[in-house]
């Protein structure tokens, strides 16, 4: 057995069809949920969405908790995986009661049938941010879950994450201790702007190699617009979105901070304070530069041991096994990465026999 706590921060779990949700959701909308769900379609990949492998024998990937357990923590001895949803998109759909109830019906269904299933399975609070009034009952309406363990959201959005609008969000999630999940895939979709400051981009691959401008965009609106200063207490986690482009965020704001700091007053500390005590990334993807050197001086640059978080992503085609990431990593981050940091930031408990360090 592996002595190491191992923590999935990323884990898509879905619907068997449409129809699984329908005892969940107001009979009002569901002739709008069979004919749209979430959001309309988004660009193509040639290669599909997920892993081969991970089809039931009915339903799509990540709609058999069985397989899910056999496949992804028995196979892997995955200790939790915090379950996000395949509707986390559901924030930029065009009709804000649709979907503050799909939301809703998904909480609904993840807490009523997938965390029964398996101890180790722990849930995402779905809201719709378009709505932050809808968004912060529905944090109280789970907030004090044992089993709900954070609050999931798109990166996509109408406007800036740091901007007034949302801070009640932040109060809420605050207040029972959950980070904020952003995770991407909407941008450009539904009420969301384009993609990029210059358009919209034309395929797949050129959308998917930019998902990190979403998170640039919001952490700098977040730290100067104050969130994490007004809040001390809220963690925000980047999901999916890279690591690499952290270090020049943190050194451009430090570096304005000392010119400008005058615009931003209710600041007391340098941004890169605010970041590597508040922000958290994920290993799914982790890029692969060609000299393993530099890699290794990216994960100082964003002090990894303290914000950096295993994810695999399943059952996704980029899918990252825990022991592909452990071997990636130097030693002395393994343990932190994998699993240490994620039990201290949802307030996990320690799975029996495993220890805390090497």
């Amino acid at each position: 057995m592996n002595k190491r706590v191992i923590v999935d921060i990323d884990v898509h779990h879905a619907l068997k069809s449409s129809d699984e949700l329908l005892p969940f959701l107001p009979r009002t909308w569901h002739n709008e949920w069979k004919a749209m769900g979430v959001i309309p379609a988004h660009y193509y990949s040639l290669i599909g969405a997920y892993r081969k492998d991970a089809y039931p024998e009915s339903g799509p990937p990540g709609s058999d908790p069985a397989l899910m357990k056999k496949q992804l923590l028995d196979e892997n001895g995955i200790d939790y995986a915090i379950l996000t949803t395949d509707a986390i998109n559901i924030s930029v759909y065009y009709n804000p009661d649709y979907a503050n109830a799909v939301a809703a019906a998904y909480n609904e269904w993840t807490a009523g049938y997938w965390l029964p299933e398996d101890s180790r399975f722990k849930g995402s609070i779905l809201i719709n941010n378009s709505d932050p009034v809808a968004a912060v009952k529905e944090i109280h309406r789970w907030g004090d879950h044992p089993d709900m363990v954070q609050i999931v959201m798109p990166s996509a959005s109408r406007t800036l994450y740091g901007q007034r609008i949302f801070h009640p969000i932040y109060e809420a999630a605050e207040q029972y201790g959950l980070p904020i999940a952003i995770h991407p895939t909407a941008e450009g979709r539904g009420i969301a702007p384009e993609p990029t400051n210059a358009g919209y981009p034309t395929r797949y691959m050129e959308w998917h190699a930019g998902l990190s401008l979403s998170y640039i965009a919001h952490l700098i609106s977040l730290v100067c617009e104050g969130v994490f200063e007004k809040f001390p207490g809220f963690k925000l986690i980047g999901m999916e979105g890279g690591i690499s482009w952290l270090p020049n965020v943190i050194w451009t704001l430090d570096n304005h901070y000392k010119s400008l700091r005058s615009s931003v007053p209710w600041l007391t500390k340098y941004p890169s304070e605010y970041i590597i005590n508040q922000v958290y990334l994920t290993t799914q993807p982790l890029e692969e530069p060609e000299k393993k050197e530099y890699f290794l001086q990216i994960l100082e640059m964003i002090h990894a041991e303290k914000t950096l978080l295993y994810s695999s992503d399943y059952p996704h085609w980029d899918f990252d096994a825990p022991k592909t990431v452990e071997l990636s990593l130097p030693k002395h981050l393994r343990v932190p990465v994998m699993g240490e940091t994620a039990l201290q930031l949802f307030g996990l408990k320690r799975p029996v026999g495993k220890e805390a360090a090497e």
